[in-house]
């Protein structure tokens, strides 16, 4: 097994190898220091900084695997798992995340390595909100440490958090055998109500207030996400985060 990214057991990849670090992280900050921010903004990614979601993004990559025959045989395969990918998502984030990475089997990885830029260019760039450079700028210039917080894998990631000059990203991470993709994802797994521990524990790490840090989602799944900071906001809301956003008094932004 090739563990690329052994980082804290709290998070995937709070630690992760220089490769996968997103960049802007200094060594202060890595350490916890001082000099390190208090606070954070923590970001779910599909449907709150950018309009697609892990299937556009396995899609992408299943169509342009190296061989033909794979390719077309993972796509179709994909497409047509879409209604069951739907079912069972509904009933489980985690279940659905092992179901969807399954289809990396056989991927190779330098090659995934290779199409996670041109991934971005082409699926993640041209779908990203418009209000979330505002979002982003603003937690910026409040001095926040910013992180993505994402189900999606890390190497498809750290590019959208470079170009969004995020400090660090939490995601999940495929497992490779001899350089070669299994289908399984390193544990923990990143999916649903674990973001909640993952971002408690990265907040240890980091010498971080949750109090006054902010959390952002569009999906009722990441509820605990959002409870465990003392600045929740629904983006782009969900009907269900929407009403519970709407009880608890969190503000609820529209950055389409």
């Amino acid at each position: 097994m090739n563990d690329r990214a052994n980082g804290s057991s709290s998070a995937p990849s709070s630690a992760p190898s220089d490769r996968d670090r997103a960049p802007n992280e200094g060594a202060a900050a890595r350490k916890g220091s001082a000099a390190a921010p208090r606070s954070a903004a923590f970001y779910d990614m599909d449907g709150t900084l950018v309009s697609t979601n892990l299937v556009h993004s396995f899609l992408f990559m299943a169509s342009n695997d190296a061989s033909i025959p794979r390719s077309l045989a993972k796509t179709g395969l994909g497409l047509l798992k879409l209604p069951a990918f739907a079912v069972v998502d509904q009933f489980s984030r985690l279940r659905f995340n092992e179901m969807l990475f399954r289809g990396y089997a056989g991927l190779f990885e330098d090659q995934l390595l290779e199409l996670s830029e041109e991934h971005f260019e082409k699926v993640l760039e041209p779908n990203i909100f418009p209000g979330a450079y505002e979002l982003t700028e603003h937690a910026k210039q409040r001095g926040l440490r910013q992180v993505i917080v994402s189900g999606s894998l890390d190497f498809m990631v750290a590019p959208l958090a470079r170009h969004l000059g995020i400090d660090d990203i939490i995601t999940n991470r495929l497992e490779f055998r001899d350089g070669v993709a299994t289908g399984n994802l390193l544990k923990p797994i990143m999916a649903g109500a674990n973001k909640a521990r993952f971002i408690q524990e990265y907040a240890r790490e980091h010498g971080l207030d949750l109090l006054e840090s902010y959390g952002y989602s569009d999906s009722y799944s990441d509820y605990a996400m959002l409870a465990v900071v003392g600045r929740p906001a629904a983006v782009n809301p969900d009907a269900r985060l929407r009403r519970a956003a709407e009880e608890l008094s969190w503000p609820v932004l529209d950055v389409r």
